[in-house]
């Protein structure tokens, strides 16, 4: 299974970790949730966490408020919901610290009992 681990989380090591499908899941949402004009470099984003990312300050400080407003809205399902604020959070301690946030992807190849 694929996690996106993002910096400036709020686990010990500063990172968050989240199966890659729900993150790429929340581009649908944000495309019901957002006006088209605010939408799209959140929504490309999501749609190619995959690739992994850099994010400037001012792009992260952007992207915390617009996912801070997604996750926020009424008809999104709880899981989705928490993704996104956890992403909004790290995205705004990313800002608000003046550092790039980033994205890696990792597969785990360990089996569960």
């Amino acid at each position: 299974m694929s996690h996106l681990v993002v910096s400036h989380g709020a686990d010990f090591f500063g990172q968050d970790r989240h199966p890659l499908a729900a993150v790429t899941g929340l581009a649908g949402y944000v495309t019901g949730t957002l006006p088209a004009a605010d939408r799209a470099q959140l929504v490309h984003l999501l749609e190619h966490a995959a690739d992994g990312q850099t994010i400037e300050p001012a792009a992260a400080d952007v992207l915390a408020d617009q996912l801070l407003r997604v996750s926020r809205h009424g008809f999104l399902p709880a899981k989705a919901s928490a993704t996104a604020r956890a992403l909004a959070d790290a995205a705004a301690r990313a800002a608000t610290d003046g550092q790039t946030w980033t994205w890696t992807v990792t597969t785990d190849t360990a089996e569960r009992i």
